[in-house]
């Protein structure tokens, strides 16, 4: 760990943490850095273990000891500790789960190797199209890991599973849980389809079967299509 005080908020070495709320600025210096941000000594812990190197932290004082074993286990990297009222003026809001960490986002993987990642004989996906609020993206991981789906696929206009919000809501599950992105959408659910799947979307239309019905199918391979959150 390199401990490193930080006295003022306009810090130029705190960039990755400025403007938290602002989801324009952050979706545009997250991509130019391969970023994202994790709120919470719970989800840095879920990062950590899930593979994800941290840049770097920020965090009050009172917290160097709850996240101590983390920062051991970081090795040489900035750890930069501020008073609330300056973490506060950088990021925008009080930031009350104990931490703060600026971990490199990993590349995402192919459909084909997720795909790959699951069992072969039972399994079920999730997939959600063009959901576009973060907190719903983040529901549905922690939702989607409650419920011991295998993995999640997500259409190109889905909103970022690793953008600070959906990580807090989804406390860490988007960390854990296989995702990637179907980019040619929808002809690349063909693929889901020929390795087995039997694909099932949500509706409320007439002539839609129920939810138990489907339950009483049980089919062994089920990819469940969640849609968007705008109105017909």
């Amino acid at each position: 760990m390199t401990r490193v005080d930080i006295a003022a908020a306009d810090d130029p070495r705190l960039a990755d943490y400025v403007a938290l709320r602002d989801a324009s600025l952050r979706i545009s210096t997250e991509a130019q850095h391969g970023i994202f941000i994790a709120e919470g000594a719970k989800v840095v812990r879920r990062a950590v273990t899930a593979g994800h190197r941290i840049r770097s932290m920020l965090m009050a004082p009172r917290w160097l000891d709850t996240l101590a074993d983390v920062i051991d286990e970081i090795g040489d990297v900035p750890v930069f500790v501020a008073p609330d009222d300056v973490i506060e003026q950088v990021t925008g809001f009080h930031v009350h789960r104990g931490a703060l960490a600026s971990m490199y986002r990993a590349p995402v993987p192919s459909l084909e190797s997720v795909l790959d990642g699951v069992s072969s004989m039972r399994s079920r996906i999730a997939v959600l199209e063009d959901l576009v609020d973060h907190a719903n993206v983040g529901a549905a991981f922690r939702n989607a890991a409650a419920l011991g789906v295998d993995a999640v696929l997500l259409s190109p206009r889905c909103a970022d599973p690793l953008y600070r919000r959906a990580v807090k809501v989804s406390m860490g599950a988007v960390l854990q849980i296989p995702w990637t992105r179907v980019e040619n959408w929808p002809a690349g659910l063909g693929e889901v389809r020929q390795r087995g799947y039997d694909l099932a979307g949500m509706t409320l239309a007439d002539d839609a079967i129920t939810l138990d019905a489907l339950v009483e199918r049980d089919p062994p391979k089920l990819a469940v299509i969640f849609g968007t959150e705008a109105s017909a």
